[in-house]
């Protein structure tokens, strides 16, 4: 019996694996790097254990630092959770001999799967249909379009897709240099990119004594940068032969490495319904919650009594419902998904449905921050997965909408509104959403409209009475009075937040806002309710002057109104002249690593619009940051190996099109 875990992870995965073994009685210990001394899953664990320095390699993925951590806290057995070393033979082996349980499957199966390109010739063995490899020394036009995908590993890292031969060399240098950072191996291989494919998946769960489960499909088709963002269970729309055809599959890939504990087996789906087998995740996926909810059970804990050995019923219970997960990510969507490090002020889910009744729908939070956690530039900018459960299809995608509109999600920019917009789509709504979904869509999901994720809160009405709403809230909090024996002031008081000036004056009933359609009923510091064209509209009004330089909390106000919900900048009467950067800056979108510059480019060389200059490396991700405008790199200060933090100037190129600048 397992009575004391390490969990060799960090963030939501951490977190939820403590949750179950706090259930079962099982004691937890942390890992955690420089970077994350204060974090949840730290605080939420029994004891915790320093492994020194901040990037993965130094830490997480540092095997015989976590066997030793184990060891010295007293633990018996390891959980890998999702990534890092989560599908690391070697590390396995490690934990296994040094004594302790480890809670995956065999060393063995790892390795048979670990490698994509090993792992599609024994299912080519087997007979499960496969999509043939390319090798990108050889490939033509004719093999365009083509995806690269690091051959260990997961998540997206190391995928890209190559539409032009032009771009295949320098593509297959990043993937490779992104799956080296991720995985701590380079290799990549190269297979057809299938257009407006579907992603669906078989979890499977294996006992030692022969009993495999097929729990069901997941549709994971709603990705950016290969990385999923919305899932679901069951996959919609499929036809009962090939949902056989992919459960067939997944049993015969667990059995044909005799596999044993929890594991996903992935596919792609052609337009034309042919299943075409992707790999096998040896480990829980970051999706499992819909699963669960699906068949009512928790996998963690199952995971757990698999590796005591225990043995499953011959049949896994039967689904009920659907369920649909969205992932909550600090990025901005519209600027190619950047991540947005910061501190997380508040993060609150409302609305959720539960309670006794077995079909009463119900949300789930899986989260891996808190209030006054920070968001760093080293690891995944994952916040949080938010997961609906609801009989029909239809009643867990609008309750987990309407969950996140609810939400107030105070701090780094997040992708929240696009998750609303995408799961009100109508392409989504029918279940006819593929992989390249976003590729289609995204302008029009992250334009301008009702939601207010950005700094100016969407442009449209309701943004423009957040905004009124956030100056009446701070002309309280500043306690804007006059005097019992002077005269009101007969000049409007203007302050301005995202794109909205806002024009009020201060009466001795309260406040009037020139605007005839706006009347403010009530205002207090945190709550403010304005009559829009005859209808009352409750706003919550929060700031937070931490006075941290960079702090998305410093220079924000968020409101959280009827309809959705607004990050606004709140702009100061006096523009600082120490904020004025020269036209043709290339600044720093996040704090990062330089990793590398282009190649044969310095001052005095000249530049073309669009063209990748410097490649900063931050959560995990490579990303490039382009000359905007063509001319000549006057200023060139990054330099490979480097920190920087966000704002910081990295080059200059001055436009021809303007002379000198």
């Amino acid at each position: 019996m397992i009575s004391t875990l390490l969990v060799a992870n960090r963030g939501e995965i951490a977190c939820r694996i403590f949750r179950t073994c706090r259930e079962r009685g099982i004691a937890t210990v942390a890992v955690f790097s420089d970077a994350d001394g204060g974090a949840l899953h730290v605080r939420e664990a029994d004891t915790a254990v320093r492994l020194p320095g901040a990037a993965p390699a130094d830490t997480y993925l540092r095997g015989d630092l976590i066997v030793k951590a184990a060891l010295a806290a007293g633990a018996d057995a390891v959980h890998p959770g999702y990534g890092f070393l989560s599908e690391n033979a070697e590390f396995a082996r490690a934990v296994l001999d040094a004594g302790l349980v480890w809670v995956g499957p065999p060393p063995e199966a790892i390795e048979a799967m670990a490698s994509k390109t090993r792992a599609k010739e024994l299912m080519a063995a087997a007979g499960v249909p496969l999509l043939a490899p390319v090798d990108p020394a050889s490939a033509t036009e004719a093999d365009l379009p083509l995806l690269l995908k690091a051959a260990a590993g997961g998540g997206g890292r190391g995928m890209r897709i190559v539409r032009q031969l032009a771009d295949l060399a320098e593509e297959l240098a990043a993937a490779s240099a992104e799956a080296r950072s991720a995985f701590g191996d380079g290799e990549v291989f190269a297979e057809p990119y299938v257009e407006r494919g579907r992603h669906v998946e078989v979890q499977i769960l294996a006992d030692a004594h022969g009993t495999v489960w097929a729990l069901g499909t997941r549709d994971c088709s709603l990705q950016r940068r290969h990385q999923k963002v919305i899932e679901e269970s069951p996959a919609p729309g499929l036809a009962a032969g090939l949902r056989t055809t992919l459960t067939d599959a997944a049993l015969a890939a667990a059995r044909a490495v005799e596999y044993r504990g929890a594991g996903t087996v992935e596919f792609l789906i052609s337009p034309t319904g042919r299943a075409y087998f992707l790999e096998m995740n040896t480990r829980l996926q970051v999706e499992h919650p819909v699963t669960e909810e699906v068949f009512g059970l928790d996998l963690v804990a199952l995971q757990l009594a698999l590796a005591e050995g225990a043995k499953l019923p011959p049949e896994p219970p039967a689904p009920r419902g659907h369920a649909v997960e969205a992932r909550l990510y600090a990025e901005d969507p519209a600027r190619g998904w950047a991540p947005q490090p910061g501190r997380v002020h508040q993060l609150t889910l409302r609305g959720a449905g539960g309670g006794h009744l077995a079909d009463r729908p119900r949300l789930r939070v899986d989260a891996g921050y808190g209030p006054g956690d920070s968001v760093g530039v080293h690891y995944d900018s994952m916040l949080a997965k938010v997961v609906a459960w609801a009989p029909t299809r239809a009643d867990a995608v609008r309750l987990l909408a309407d969950a996140l509109r609810r939400a107030r999600v105070h701090g780094p920019l997040t992708n929240r509104e696009l998750l609303v917009r995408s799961l009100r789509h109508p392409e989504f709504t029918a279940g006819e959403a593929d992989t390249g979904f976003y590729e289609r869509h995204l302008d029009a999901l992250t334009g301008p409209g009702d939601g207010g994720g950005g700094d100016g809160g969407g442009g449209g009405d309701s943004a423009r009475h957040a905004a009124v709403a956030a100056a009446l809230a701070d002309a309280v909090r500043r306690g804007h009075r006059v005097g019992g024996w002077r005269n009101l002031p007969s000049r409007p008081q203007t302050k301005t937040y995202g794109e909205h000036e806002v024009r009020y004056h201060r009466t001795r009933d309260g406040f009037r806002v020139e605007d005839d359609t706006v009347r403010a009923v009530a205002v207090a510091p945190d709550r403010v309710t304005l009559e829009v064209d005859g209808v009352l509209r409750h706003f919550e009004v929060a700031a937070y002057a931490t006075g941290l330089v960079g702090d998305p909390g410093d220079g924000y106000v968020y409101v959280d109104g009827p309809t959705a919900s607004y990050r606004l900048r709140a702009h100061p009467r006096f523009t600082d002249p120490r904020t004025a950067t020269a036209p043709g800056s290339l600044l720093a979108p996040m704090p990062g690593t330089v990793v590398r510059i282009a190649d044969g480019i310095g001052e005095g060389s000249a530049v073309t619009a669009g063209q990748p200059l410097v490649w900063l490396e931050a959560m995990k991700m490579e990303h490039r940051v382009v000359s905007p405008a063509s001319g000549t790199l006057t200023a060139l200060h990054a330099v490979p190996g480097s920190q920087v933090e966000v704002g910081a100037l990295l080059a200059v190129v001055t436009d021809v099109s303007q002379g000198d600048i």
